[in-house]
């Protein structure tokens, strides 16, 4: 898919060490001195940290799983001369790490702000543009993970329509959006059996939407 040079082996190798950190259980321990994955949802998010440790571990939270993401975007741009490929990779290694972290036996997150990061550095326009979406759906629903879920599953269509002024972007990009939206919602699998029974809490009460 794209040109593999072995110099750059290490960016993926490192997007995905950047992404299995685990913030959100670190802040959840300093803000709150408990285990997140113990507590509410189980999920190291943003969600379930601002419920067990505060509205500003959970935004620091989302901060800086967000980072992460971006950070390894950006960091294959300076590496490789803005090869998109490598940033592809470098993106989606730091999301499956975050998702998939070995320093947790594999359980991670469900990747929202490390996606939303890759894409904030890869395409804003495309960001913004789910991010738009995202608020729409949960304002209408007041459900959390249904916004989390409509934002990934457009963000393909979003990136190609603005990766540039009448220009669609290359085919390494196009896969790796779909690739960072099949993770997304594939993480969302148990909200997405409680909205289908109609048991996913809405925005406002206990929810398992981070």
């Amino acid at each position: 898919m794209f040109p593999m040079q072995t110099s750059y082996v290490w960016i993926p190798v490192f997007g995905y060490l950047l992404g299995s950190i685990p913030f959100g259980l670190m802040l959840g321990k300093t803000f709150g001195k408990a285990d997140v994955r113990t507590v509410g949802s189980g999920n190291i998010g943003a969600t379930n940290v601002a419920r067990v440790a505060g509205t500003f571990a959970g935004m620091l939270t989302l901060a800086l799983d967000a980072t992460k993401g971006a950070a390894a975007v950006w960091i294959a741009a300076r590496f490789t001369n803005d090869s998109a490929g490598w940033m592809v990779a470098a993106g989606l290694a730091a999301l499956v790490g975050h998702c998939f972290p070995m320093w947790l036996k594999f359980h991670g997150g469900k990747g929202v702000a490390t996606a939303a990061g890759l894409f904030l550095a890869l395409c804003p326009w495309a960001l913004a543009s789910s991010l738009s979406l995202f608020i729409i759906v949960v304002v209408v629903s007041r459900y959390v993970s249904l916004g989390s879920i409509a934002a990934a599953a457009s963000m393909p269509l979003f990136v190609y329509l603005l990766w540039a002024p009448q220009h669609a972007p290359p085919p390494v990009v196009d896969f790796g959006a779909f690739a960072a939206a099949i993770l997304v919602i594939y993480k969302h699998d148990a909200n997405i059996q409680r909205l289908v029974e109609g048991r996913e809490p809405r925005f406002g009460k206990k929810q398992d939407g981070g």
